[in-house]
């Protein structure tokens, strides 16, 4: 059994946030690497070489990779036989609020600059934090004796280039890499690229949407798990870095690092995409606790 306490996943939430915003992943840095290798032209060297630096100057002085501290996401998985506060139980509402204090204290005390603000008054409160934020998933896994915290901060360059597109499904496949292809040449430079595009097809449109920024926040080097849709990834692939689109929009190869799907069941008089974009600062955190304590990674 593993007995959490509601402050671990608040010290753990907080740590996380921290560490998004000035570690990049190693999937990423390589990524970076891969697309300067084959980068064909001048200017989109010069500021893929640019990337890298930054990269390297928030690692050596401990600072953050991008001024934009972003909407703070957390993704929780819970295996089985986990338990938070009192006893053998689960508490859900502890969690919750362990997660907002965590976040909260990331911002105060590091302190980070504060994104967040009331979308009427535009009211910023410098916690990170107000209704409905930080954004909470969960979900559960056969696993035993894990809970698993992710911390992705999703900054608005990436996340105003956002589309939803309710299609036909007459249009068929078609329909899909036209969406995508359109949305990308659409985002252009304003993303930030090179990205990862996250697609998502099926489900409800809420769903489709989450389904989009899911695939666009998964590691670089992962496949969808559905065949159909990893061979679509490849072909997207290839294509958006036809568009010439280049790093920070200045022309060149290196468009996107990849295209990612995430798939849903839907309708059968619907057929719903969207595309939800991260930029080249692909930011993530993750903890991971068992019974001999926690780990953090990416």
């Amino acid at each position: 059994m593993l007995h959490l306490t509601p402050l671990q996943i608040e010290d753990a939430a907080k740590a996380l946030y921290i560490q998004a915003l000035k570690s990049l992943p190693p999937d990423v840095k390589a990524g970076i690497d891969r697309l300067a290798a084959n980068e064909r032209g001048e200017t989109a060297k010069s500021v893929l070489q640019t990337m890298v630096t930054n990269i390297r100057v928030a690692e050596d002085t401990n600072n953050l990779l991008c001024q934009d501290t972003g909407i703070p996401i957390y993704n929780v998985t819970i295996g089985r036989n986990v338990s938070l506060g009192d006893g053998a139980h689960f508490d859900g509402a502890a969690l919750k609020a362990a997660i907002i204090r965590g976040c909260t204290r990331a911002t105060t005390e590091h302190p980070l600059r504060s994104s967040v603000v009331h979308p009427i008054t535009r009211k910023n409160e410098h916690t990170s934090c107000g209704a409905g934020v930080p954004v909470i998933h969960i979900d559960f896994s056969d696993s035993p004796d894990v809970l698993e915290l992710e911390m992705i901060p999703k900054g608005s360059g990436s996340e105003n280039n956002s589309f939803l597109k309710m299609a036909i499904p007459a249009e068929g496949i078609a329909a899909v890499k036209r969406f995508v292809i359109d949305s990308v040449i659409a985002a252009g430079g304003k993303t930030c690229p090179p990205t990862i595009v996250g697609v998502g097809i099926g489900g409800t449109s809420d769903l489709c949407v989450h389904l989009a920024k899911k695939a666009a926040t998964r590691a670089l080097g992962t496949l969808s798990t559905d065949n159909e849709a990893a061979a679509l990834e490849k072909e997207l692939s290839e294509a958006v870095n036809l568009l010439g689109v280049g790093p920070q929009g200045l022309g060149g190869d290196a468009t996107t690092f990849a295209v990612h799907i995430e798939l849903a069941a839907t309708h059968i008089t619907m057929n719903p995409v969207a595309v939800n974009m991260q930029c080249h600062s692909a930011r993530r955190a993750r903890a991971t606790f068992t019974p001999s304590g926690v780990s953090f990674g990416f």
